[in-house]
C-alpha cells in the first residue's frame, strides 16, 4: 500500500499526463521519460517482488540499488561481495537493464518500505545513457539523465531520511572516443553536485577501470560495459574506505 506521500506523487504525475494529454499537439512539451516511474513486463515485477520481500524482513545494512552493474554482484561479482559485503548485512537490490525510472517505481512500490539501511550504495544512469538496441533511437538527452539521477537521490532521502547515500559516477562504457563517453562524462560532473557533505556522498570510481591512455581492457570489463571479476575487485577495494567511514 502506497504511503499518502508516494499517492500523492503519482497523483501528480498522472495529472501531468492527462494535461499533456489535453494541450494541442503544436503546444504540447515533452516529458522526461527519465523521471517518470515506470514499470517493465514480465520477470521483472517478479523480481522486484522478491526485493519487497526482501525488505519487509529487515535487517539490511547496506543497500545496493542500480541496473546490471550491480544486479551482478550476484554472478560474476559474487565471491568479491561474499568477502567484501555479506558480512555488512548488505542486499543487492539491482535489475539488470533498469533506468532512472524503473529505479523510481520501484522505490514507490515497496522496496524501501521496513528497511532503515545505514547506506545506500547507488548507481544508475548508464541505461539512460546513449542509443536503444537499433544504434539509431537516443535514449535520454544528458540534462535529462541529470535529471533522472537526481530524482532517485532525492526519492532515497524523502523515504530514506536516515540513510546515507554513496553516490557513484556512472561507469565508463565503450571505446575510447565513442560519444557515450562524453555524454557519461557530463553526467557524472552534474550529479558530482549532489554532494551534500552530510548525507550523499559522491564518488567517481571511473578512472580505476581505465587504462593511462583512456582505454578499457576487455580484462577489466569484457563486454566494455560490465565487469569481469577483476572489475568487481576494484569496485570493492574502492568504496572499502568511503563506505566504513559512511557506516561510522
Amino acid at each position: 500500500m502506497k504511503t499518502p506521500m508516494k499517492a500523492s506523487r503519482s497523483i501528480i504525475l498522472r495529472s501531468l499526463v492527462v494535461s499533456a494529454l489535453l494541450v494541442p499537439s503544436a503546444w504540447a512539451v515533452e516529458t522526461n521519460s527519465a523521471v517518470v516511474p515506470a514499470p517493465r513486463p514480465g520477470a521483472w515485477i517478479q523480481r522486484h517482488e522478491g526485493f519487497v520481500e526482501i525488505a519487509k524482513k529487515g535487517g539490511v545494512e547496506v543497500l545496493f540499488l542500480g541496473d546490471s552493474i550491480t544486479d551482478f554482484w550476484r554472478n560474476t561479482g559474487k565471491p568479491v561481495w561474499e568477502q567484501n559485503f555479506a558480512a555488512r548485512h548488505a542486499a543487492n537490490f539491482g535489475i539488470s537493464a533498469d533506468r532512472t525510472q524503473h529505479v523510481l517505481w520501484r522505490m514507490d512500490h515497496g522496496e524501501l518500505d521496513g528497511i532503515k539501511p545505514k547506506v545506500v550504495i547507488l548507481m544508475i544512469g548508464t541505461n539512460n545513457c546513449g542509443f536503444e538496441r537499433d544504434g539509431k533511437t537516443p535514449r535520454n538527452a544528458t540534462p535529462e539523465v541529470i535529471e533522472g539521477v537526481t530524482a532517485v537521490v532525492k526519492e532515497i532521502r524523502a523515504q530514506l531520511p536516515k540513510s546515507k547515500i554513496l553516490l557513484l559516477g556512472i561507469f565508463p562504457r565503450a571505446e575510447k572516443g565513442a560519444p557515450i563517453r562524453d555524454q557519461i562524462k557530463e553526467v557524472n560532473a552534474a550529479i558530482a553536485k549532489l554532494d551534500d557533505g552530510k548525507y550523499v556522498r559522491f564518488l567517481d570510481i571511473g578512472p580505476k577501470f581505465l587504462e593511462p591512455d583512456g582505454t578499457l581492457s576487455r580484462e577489466i570489463m569484457p563486454d566494455l560495459l560490465h565487469p569481469s571479476a577483476k572489475g568487481y575487485q576494484i569496485w570493492a577495494d574502492a568504496i572499502k574506505e568511503p563506505l566504513a567511514e559512511l557506516l561510522k
